[in-house]
């Protein structure tokens, strides 16, 4: 995704699973493939809630 982002020194915080925190370092879950979609998208909301952020382009990183 291209995008430019305003980061002003400000931390975010994003309430995860242990399964999508396990997602995330790359552990694999074949029978639910949507548990490391779900924390890549939760964490990209926390992100533009706590950030101005502008879009570059529409495509979605998912």
């Amino acid at each position: 995704m291209n995008s430019i982002a305003q980061l002003e020194g400000k931390n975010i915080s994003v309430q995860l699973t242990p399964d999508e925190a396990l997602a995330l370092t790359g552990v694999g879950f074949n029978g639910n493939r949507e548990v490391k979609a779900t924390a890549r998208r939760k964490i990209r909301i926390a992100f533009e809630k706590t950030f101005k952020f502008e879009h570059a382009n529409s495509r979605d990183c998912e």
